[in-house]
């Protein structure tokens, strides 16, 4: 009987998984969930949440088919190098849940983690490289033997994540309140935030781009920033990404000035990790996928160290093609 694998990709905002056969080829069958970071997400909720993924691709085994041989699952917020790491024992736990939920008898599986997947999803499924992760959160990663080895940045919203779309969304607000205050460059970023957050008054909306006396702009402006700044989730101020990324298309100066330092961060983030001239890199996360807005901007700067990077659209391939290698 033809062996299949399941391969997950449990990410801080959705779970993805996807089930395969060994010998290669396409996915068979996928199935998603919501936020799976176990360090962020219950125990218990995550089982629940990544049974409703296994569940699907489980129903599909069958004799004509083949039996699920292997798992693999690549999570953000695991560190698997780390023998006391309770992301990676949550993790572990609650997919063990699932896949008897799921009615999947006992089988092999792996927590590997997110930087791990990435790479492997990449062209050819590489096992030697350099990897950048940009979304939410940000990082780099040097991968040996399908192993991470060293990791740069990700140290989270509040100490790092450079270059990442908290950190984008983060400057925006803070070039927008510099802007009313008159204390930084004029922007349309005032308005365009105020917009996005459902604050502020429909006449003081379009504050902060050209408006003279911009210090003079209604309080109710610079209140619906901060509060946008203070009372969201870091996941709820990084969806103001877009805004940036809009503004600077527009030819906003400040806001293109903005994803110019993000890029840069970026650039830095990989450079640590000194890759070698045509050595793999491979990218994802919302700003640095195929259609990342961050993309065009930092494979330019890739360009003093040949190496091209391969966009892949997450790690979803990555998992599928490290559960395989388990055969």
């Amino acid at each position: 009987m033809e062996k299949l694998v399941i391969g997950i990709d449990v990410g801080g905002t959705r779970i993805r998984a996807a089930l395969a056969r060994s010998a290669g080829g396409g996915v068979l069958r996928t199935a998603s969930a919501g936020a799976g970071n176990p360090r962020s997400v219950p125990p218990e909720v995550l089982a629940s949440r990544l049974a409703a993924c296994v569940a699907p691709l489980a129903a599909a085994e069958a004799p004509g088919t083949g039996r699920i041989a292997a798992v693999v699952a690549g999570v953000a917020g695991a560190e698997p190098r780390n023998p006391d790491d309770a992301g990676t024992r949550v993790a572990h736990a609650a997919l063990r849940t699932a896949l008897r939920r799921g009615g999947v008898r006992p089988v092999p599986l792996q927590i590997r983690g997110d930087t791990e997947i990435a790479f492997a999803a990449g062209p050819d499924a590489p096992s030697e490289g350099v990897v950048a992760i940009a979304g939410t959160g940000a990082c780099a990663a040097r991968i040996t033997g399908r192993r991470q080895t060293a990791t740069i940045d990700g140290h989270g919203w509040l100490l790092g994540d450079e270059g990442s779309g908290f950190w984008i969304a983060r400057q925006a607000l803070r070039a927008a309140l510099r802007s009313l205050d008159g204390r930084g460059p004029a922007t349309s970023l005032a308005g365009l935030l105020t917009a996005a957050t459902g604050g502020g008054e429909p006449g003081e909306r379009g504050a902060g781009a050209e408006a003279p006396g911009r210090a003079a702009a209604g309080p109710v402006v610079r209140i619906a920033l901060v509060d946008a700044g203070f009372a969201g989730a870091p996941v709820e101020i990084a969806r103001l990404c877009p805004v940036v990324v809009r503004a600077a298309a527009a030819g906003d100066a400040v806001a293109g000035a903005i994803l110019d330092e993000a890029a840069d961060h970026l650039a830095e983030t990989v450079a640590v990790l000194a890759p070698a001239p045509g050595e793999p890199l491979v990218t994802t996360g919302a700003l640095l996928a195929p259609a990342g807005p961050l993309l065009p901007r930092f494979t330019a700067r890739m360009r003093p160290y040949d190496v091209t990077p391969a966009p892949v659209p997450d790690g979803l391939a990555g998992a599928v093609a490290l559960a395989r290698t388990m055969l």
